[in-house]
């Protein structure tokens, strides 16, 4: 019988030889840092300047200049579309680009669509793709910045579901490859305790999965006043040199990056100097468990392993259990035998705490 089903199967599939495979090398954008066609990630905590430091790449790219690194920029000028939620068009993204030096006729925002009511929503990830897509065309962009990515998640994807990520991040990863545009996804860290940069940032570790590049930005422990971009992870080239830079005041009152050169930290060099506030951990936890648990019971080892991926320590993970009251409960107990059935986490039967509902509140107004 086996026999048969491997004879079947010759005659209906097969695989693809590597020799018949065209060999094609990586094109970048900034060598090292962003890959043409791919995504890359960057984390770091709020305040820190991230969205400064996006913007300031996005300047360079518009005007065809040299990266921060002094690596020529290969492409030449080139257009970009930003997705910010965070951030004003007016008193910020555009004063931010005018300091940096940027071409603004290179460069357009697509953060928000028509509702179809007279109002506007949030672009949402992937259910929006054509319009991104479309608009990468229209500005023949070779870098799209979604800043932060969470913010234009749709509301059927929970970020910290490994699944609910990878299945909206891969129609952005093949937006990203037809169009040959490099795609740059920034997150806050997570408030857990771990020192592997891979694990720290926000949601699921299936956004740092779906990239191909990862950076952190994290302040330089000799100097407060100084920020460090650090290489997290690349599946496309050896790490580069982490870089130095500040954030000074321009002309025009806008932030403005200066870079310093290169810098001795690795990511996890500065993660060991980030010591994390015990309470916001806890509270990052309980809107993870309220986000996991708000459809109904989910079975204890796979809260345990989502939370796990999502870097939240076991004992952050209890206290927060604690602090929302979470109910653990059996189910499908054969005749109330021990040891038979599962354990299932399930939130309060009054239905959220107050916390539960200032975090859907606040997940429904950034939709």
């Amino acid at each position: 019988m086996a026999t048969a089903h491997i004879q079947a199967a010759k005659r209906t599939a097969s695989g693809v030889l590597l020799s018949e495979v065209e060999t094609e090398q990586v094109s970048w954008l900034w060598r090292g840092w962003l890959a043409l066609g791919k995504l890359s990630v960057m984390d770091g905590d709020p305040g820190l300047g991230k969205s400064a430091t996006v913007l300031d790449i996005a300047a360079r790219v518009s005007t065809g200049s040299a990266f921060p690194d002094g690596s020529h920029n290969e492409v030449g000028p080139g257009g970009v579309v930003i997705l910010s939620a965070e951030d004003a068009l007016s008193d910020t993204i555009k004063p931010r680009l005018e300091a940096a030096g940027a071409d603004l006729e290179r460069i357009a925002s697509l953060s928000m669509l028509p509702d179809g009511s007279g109002h506007e929503r949030l672009l949402s990830i992937p259910e929006d793709l054509v319009h991104l897509e479309a608009e990468i065309e229209r500005m023949e962009a070779k870098l799209v910045i979604v800043d932060p990515l969470v913010a234009f998640f749709s509301k059927k994807v929970d970020s910290h579901k490994d699944q609910d990520v990878r299945r909206a991040l891969a129609p952005l990863a093949a937006v990203a490859d037809r169009t040959g545009t490099a795609v740059q996804l920034v997150r806050h860290l997570s408030k857990g305790e771990g020192k592997n940069p891979v694990y720290r940032g926000g949601g699921s570790i299936g956004i740092i999965g779906a990239a191909r590049i990862g950076a952190l930005v994290a302040k330089d422990p000799k100097d407060e006043e100084r920020r460090v971009l650090a290489p997290v992870k690349n599946n496309l080239a050896v790490h580069p040199k982490s870089l130095l830079y500040t954030l000074e005041e321009a002309p025009n009152g806008a932030v403005r990056v200066v870079w310093a050169g290169e810098s001795e930290y690795s990511a996890s060099e500065l993660l060991q100097s980030v010591r994390p506030d015990r309470a916001d951990a806890r509270r990052e936890a309980e809107d993870f468990l309220l986000s996991l648990l708000s459809d109904g019971p989910v079975p204890k080892a796979q809260v345990e392993e989502e939370a796990k991926a999502a870097n939240i320590s076991e004992s952050t993970l209890r206290r927060a259990k604690t602090s929302l009251g979470v109910i653990p409960e059996r189910e499908n107990a054969v005749g109330g035998e021990r040891g038979t059935g599962r354990w299932v986490w399930k939130l309060p039967a009054t239905g959220a705490t107050d916390r539960g509902v200032q975090l859907h509140d606040v997940q429904g107004a950034q939709r």
